[in-house]
């Protein structure tokens, strides 16, 4: 519960706790596998957990979850594209411009950091993960929310 004048049901955050470690665990072992089996992988995961918080009324929870779970995606594809030269490649063929690819790609930054970096969100948009399978938890919990 919020600690408002109205109180709201809410996600506890031991409960997105939980929920991470299970999508890293899942993200761990697929990290020499494409982001379509992947993704595959953790949808039912996903699904039965927004299903079960559908009564949750605070969405900032699964909003949070949605970026930090593209975000982790876009490390494990900075980590497949392993040198400089491929990462470079790769953001052309995904639409960044000549010069920026090659100092992004160089950058010398890990993963993560890179993963939330604008060269990775221009060059890998939520957009293209809806197109590999990757289900919205927030726009899964407004539909299950609008059923009830």
């Amino acid at each position: 519960m919020t600690p408002h004048h109205r109180p709201k049901l809410k996600v506890a955050p031991s409960s997105v706790k939980r929920a991470k470690a299970r999508i890293k665990g899942i993200m761990r072992s697929g990290r020499g596998r494409s982001v379509a089996k992947v993704i595959g992988e953790m949808t039912p995961f996903l699904r039965g957990w927004v299903t079960y918080f559908r009564l949750s009324q605070v969405k900032n929870v699964f909003e949070e979850l949605d970026q930090w779970i593209r975000r982790k995606l876009r490390a494990n594809l900075w980590r497949q594209w392993k040198r400089p030269w491929t990462r470079a490649k790769k953001m052309i063929q995904r639409g960044i411009e000549r010069g920026r690819d090659w100092t992004s790609g160089t950058n010398g930054r890990g993963p993560w950091w890179n993963a939330g970096a604008s060269h990775m969100n221009a060059a890998v948009p939520a957009k293209w993960f809806a197109q590999q399978g990757l289900m919205s938890l927030l726009a899964e919990h407004q539909r299950l929310a609008s059923l009830a």
